[in-house]
């Protein structure tokens, strides 16, 4: 199955953590990215892992707080955030990037998923 399907998202206190997975059957190869989408902004890159986890990378705003990591086996993805604050509210995209490397641009990426809701609000 050549599909993205994103799990995990929900409410959550400020401060509180959440983990959210990424099922990417099909794309072991290929790097994978973390986009998010608050209401009335631009898409924007979280987070990003190349095939073995060589090449990791986080957006300025998410540093030390989020952790990417894959389990290729599984072809899952997670990322794990920690410290949550209001402005991590976002829908949070899974998606596969063209290449390998990877990049936090959204047009190098091929295939998203659907989305799940991350809402951080007391």
């Amino acid at each position: 199955q050549l599909q993205v399907v994103e799990s995990g998202g929900g409410l959550v206190q400020p401060g509180g953590s959440l983990r959210l997975s990424c099922a990417a059957s099909g794309f072991t190869n290929n790097a994978i990215g973390w986009f998010r989408q608050a209401p009335g902004k631009e898409r924007e890159g979280v987070a990003y892992i190349s095939k073995f986890g060589g090449s990791i990378n986080y957006a300025d705003s998410v540093q030390g707080r989020f952790t990417i990591s894959r389990d290729n086996a599984k072809y899952t993805v997670y990322l794990q955030m920690e410290e949550l604050t209001p402005e991590d509210t976002g829908i949070y995209y899974c998606a596969v990037h063209k290449a390998r490397p990877g990049s936090f641009l959204a047009s190098e990426y091929k295939v998203w998923g659907q989305g799940t809701q991350v809402t951080v609000s007391s």
